[in-house]
């Protein structure tokens, strides 16, 4: 019997896809809200924090398990990388779109679940057993129509619409979709270890940033929104990447890029509960929607692991 390749692991079930998705998407989903309370923050000190948080937390977990977390000469590209597209970068366009554009969650979070639509196309034209089966590629079409669905005219008012603000949200997007799909390239690198190295360099980039563009200043009213930064930081940013780049690995960027499709569920449900927004038929159905599209992309076919 020939040995198991280093780091393989066995085929996911799809309670293990399922329940990760759930997780993830709750945490990340719960992003908007807790950018929303932070106040009228600089987008660079926002997303300087959030990372510095993020790697806090993360720091301590390794300091927790007697490991280092220094990074390694062949860690150091990766964790440029992932610190750039899947950290500081799309937390900056977050920020300056939900706190300086004024756009409303929603939309928001509706136009970043674009992301899993351009992973799949990637990963199609990129790796062999990624390729898009009509099943898995009907999935990405009913997903995305649920969040057109979500959306809706009454989410978009014609005084509302920011064209900056959804192009923005588009480039944030874009940022997650090739980080998610670098992801499953690498193969010599722990993924609790990317997850730490990516917060590691947002947190750091996005601080000098921050320093260099608003100055030392622009930090004085942190400690006013200290509270949602906590829980921005640890909650929505350091524990949902951990599990993430666990489930690239386990299912594959296409899969695993579904979370986006969910995390606006999460997003309108906190939305209705602490900040005083309705919901209604539509929102039901565009969730029942998004969920049709998660299962067929997610459990249509034979389960393979995603390197």
């Amino acid at each position: 019997m020939s040995a198991q390749p280093a780091g393989a692991h066995s085929a996911p079930t799809p309670a293990f896809i399922l329940s990760n998705l759930l997780i993830c998407s709750l945490l990340w989903g719960s992003a908007f809200f807790f950018v929303k309370l932070s106040g009228n923050l600089n987008p660079f000190v926002l997303a300087a924090m959030r990372g510095v948080i993020g790697a806090t937390s993360l720091a301590l977990w390794f300091a927790l398990q007697g490991k280092s977390i220094l990074p390694r000469r062949h860690e150091l590209p990766v964790w440029a990388f992932l610190g750039t597209f899947n950290g500081w970068l799309p937390n900056v366009l977050v920020a300056f779109a939900l706190t300086q554009l004024g756009l409303a969650t929603a939309p928001a979070a509706m136009i970043q679940a674009s992301s899993p639509l351009i992973v799949a196309v990637i990963s199609h034209l990129m790796f062999a057993d990624e390729k898009l089966t009509p099943q898995r590629f009907l999935g990405v079409l009913v997903g995305f129509a649920g969040m057109g669905i979500l959306i809706g005219p009454a989410a978009l008012p014609d005084s509302g619409v920011n064209p900056i603000g959804i192009a923005v949200m588009v480039l944030v997007a874009c940022s997650y979709a090739a980080a998610n799909v670098y992801v499953r390239t690498v193969r010599n690198v722990d993924p609790a270890r990317m997850a730490l190295g990516q917060q590691i360099g947002s947190g750091s980039a996005a601080t000098v940033l921050a320093l260099v563009v608003a100055g030392p200043a622009a930090f004085a009213s942190v400690p006013a929104s200290l509270a949602p930064l906590l829980a921005l930081g640890a909650l929505s940013t350091a524990l949902p990447i951990l599990l993430f780049m666990h489930l690239i690995r386990r299912t594959g960027p296409t899969r695993a890029s579904m979370v986006g499709y969910l995390g606006p569920v999460w997003t309108i449900l906190l939305a209705v509960l602490f900040l005083n927004e309705s919901v209604g038929l539509r929102e039901l159905l565009g969730g029942a929607v998004v969920l049709s599209g998660v299962a067929l992309v997610s459990f249509t076919g034979r389960l393979r692991r995603g390197g």
